[in-house]
């Protein structure tokens, strides 16, 4: 068993962060410890650390706990990135305060880009949730994970590439998937396993040459791919323009009789640059 603290700049609101993850009924989460047990994949093996809140808004300190010591600085390294704690928000309170957001940001102060907890299970989660509404997206998911995936210590890990290439497509559609959702989530996991299509490459590509490559994939689209980009690799300035919660948040903050239109949503969101993908977070944690 090891331990370590990590300490961020403030203001870094970890109760949102909780709040967020605790959507998802796959993720382990303890409300009232203020804590998440993180399943991550390290050397193709699984590994489950738990992190726990013991700072405060301004003073953000958080305690890790793991049992291989062999994985240690790896897993230091891959928290940092997915809760990002070398990303000082107050670049956002500054940018954001005299835009035409500044409600929402003072009012969600410190809300982080919480990424998830690997690029496999990101992309899987955006097959399944395509065109579904969140509550049956999650009841979906967890139907998914729990016939194909496996548990480490109370953690549900997402099923592996290789496991999920394997299935029929009537197995998935037996869950209620539709055929063709059965059919992107086998065919996509096949190109993984057989190692046509690397993940660990697609880290080191530019957004531009995210999309080329990804948008040849039956299945993927610019939406996959946009959410791919913002909640799987965690850039910085995305404005998932098609999504319906940021069309509806939009709406709601700017009083509008109906839903903006791409060329409203482009001239509200002139003031957002080079943050967008905080402006889309904000902005989704406005309506939830």
């Amino acid at each position: 068993m090891w331990k370590e603290i990590i300490e961020a700049d403030g203001p870094y609101h970890f109760g949102s962060v909780i709040s967020r993850l605790s959507l998802d009924p796959l993720n382990n989460v303890n409300q009232e410890q203020q804590s998440v047990k993180v399943p991550l994949i390290i050397n193709e093996k699984g590994h489950v650390i738990e992190v726990q809140a013991v700072g405060t808004l301004e003073n953000p300190r958080f305690e890790l706990k793991g049992h291989d010591n062999d994985i240690k600085e790896q897993a230091k390294a891959e928290l940092i990135r997915i809760f990002q704690w070398d990303f000082p928000l107050d670049k956002l309170n500054n940018h954001f305060k005299t835009s035409n957001l500044s409600d929402i940001f003072q009012q969600h102060e410190g809300t982080p880009l919480v990424l998830e907890f690997d690029l496999y299970r990101c992309l899987m989660k955006c097959f399944i949730h395509q065109q579904l509404n969140l509550s049956f997206a999650h009841t979906l998911t967890e139907r998914f994970v729990k016939a194909f995936g496996y548990e480490i210590d109370d953690v549900w890990f997402y099923p592996k590439p290789e496991t999920v290439a394997a299935l029929e497509v009537e197995e998935l559609m037996n869950m209620q998937f539709s055929r063709r959702k059965a059919e992107y989530v086998i065919d996509t996991s096949r190109l993984i396993a057989e190692g046509s299509l690397d993940l660990s490459q697609v880290e080191r590509l530019s957004d531009d040459e995210v999309m080329k490559k990804l948008i040849k994939i039956r299945g993927i689209g610019p939406w996959t791919v946009q959410n791919l980009l913002l909640t799987g690799l965690g850039r910085p300035n995305l404005f998932p323009k098609a999504d319906i919660g940021i069309q509806k948040a939009i709406q709601k903050h700017f009083n509008l009789e109906r839903k903006p239109t791409s060329e409203e949503m482009d001239m509200y969101s002139e003031q957002w640059h080079p943050y967008l993908s905080y402006a889309s977070l904000y902005l989704w944690r406005s309506i939830e």
